[in-house]
């Protein structure tokens, strides 16, 4: 078992990366709780896998489990479904004193966390990612949210868990599709900062723990210097404003790690044209992403991309700060106005 130690100001916690470590939850949320109630939170797909040998670890260790879950997919991801959870708590009668556990994907944490940021001003959160999304990026951090219909995320909090469980082996069970949305989050930590990601990248499963543990090292050092997301965390949005701004279009068919390797692409096609990024950096994701089964192209238009775009949480003003690809293995940020950011999507799209 690898551990590492996420010191963000608001809270420091323990994220634990094994083989097995579903299996012994128990005793591991027990570490940093007494026995209480618990309410897991989950989608009906990971429910039917994994909550009922979760809750039998949880009831061995003193714990009282009790589950919400709901549909999957990123349409639950929604002010409705949170009012639901939330009265469900309520109705159960959980105190400050007890617990939520994430246990799922990127949808599930995100439910989860900002459920736990707000009922009774704040619970503890245990965070157990299913996916290899969940497992490099959105477990860690604290960034919580829902999605509203003018666009993703615009309704969250910052609440860090109190400690995050990765199971590698629980990825077995992912179907290819939506392990290649997790890659596409791994080449983002490569294209940012570690390079070296995308030679592990040919043969990702042959060194899961390693690669799961190097990424999680990235988002904690770069979290632990810009928590709330005013400066250098923005680094980790490569690919994101672009792929926001695809899943939103879609209606949210497409996933998001399909759409943030979209977003990668047409960020670098549009630094290479505009001149601050190269052509070699654009080669090299492209390489990479479409090795990890995942698309670099798009059907929608530059009109329809950024009329969504236009909501993102980077943008201030007629301002938006944008992740620049200025060479490979590299990344910096540039705050431009709306317009300029228009021209990168317009050139990342022509592929002429």
């Amino acid at each position: 078992m690898q551990t590492v130690t996420v010191k963000a100001e608001s809270r420091t916690y323990d994220v634990l990366i094994g083989k097995g470590l579903l299996d012994r939850a128990g005793e591991l949320v027990s570490e940093v709780s007494g026995p209480c109630r618990v309410c897991v939170i989950t989608d009906e797909t990971v429910e039917t896998l994994y909550a009922a040998a979760l809750e039998e670890s949880l009831k061995k260790a003193g714990f009282d489990p009790v589950r919400f879950a709901f549909p999957p997919g990123e349409t639950s991801k929604n002010p409705e479904q949170l009012i639901r959870i939330l009265r469900f708590l309520a109705e159960e009668k959980l105190t400050r004193s007890d617990m939520i556990i994430a246990l799922g994907g990127g949808v599930a944490g995100d439910l989860a966390g900002l459920t736990a940021s707000l009922y009774l001003r704040g619970v503890k959160l245990i965070q157990i990612p299913t996916t290899l999304l969940a497992m490099v990026d959105s477990s860690v951090g604290g960034k919580t949210a829902v999605d509203l219909p003018e666009g993703k995320n615009l309704m969250g909090s910052f609440y860090q868990p109190h400690r995050v469980i990765c199971d590698p082996e629980v990825l077995a069970t992912l179907p290819e599709d939506i392990f290649a949305d997790g890659c596409a989050e791994v080449i983002k930590y490569g294209q940012i900062c570690r390079m070296e990601i995308f030679d592990w990248m040919k043969d990702p499963k042959a060194r899961m723990e390693e690669l799961i543990s190097e990424c999680i090292r990235i988002k904690r050092d770069i979290v632990q210097r810009d928590e709330k997301d005013t400066g250098e965390r923005q680094l980790l949005n490569f690919g994101h404003t672009f792929g926001h701004g695809i899943e939103k279009c879609s209606g949210y068919e497409i996933s998001h790690g399909k759409a943030v390797a979209i977003g990668m692409v047409l960020m670098a096609r549009g630094a290479a044209r505009m001149g601050t990024g190269t052509e070699e950096c654009l080669h090299t994701l492209v390489r990479v992403i479409e090795r990890a089964g995942l698309p670099t192209e798009t059907g929608f238009t530059a009109e329809e991309i950024f009329g969504a775009v236009l909501s993102d949480k980077k943008r201030a003003g007629d301002f938006i700060t944008l992740v620049i690809p200025d060479h490979t293995g590299h990344c910096r940020l540039e705050r431009m106005p709306v317009e300029t950011a228009k021209q990168y999507l317009i050139r990342g799209l022509d592929r002429r």
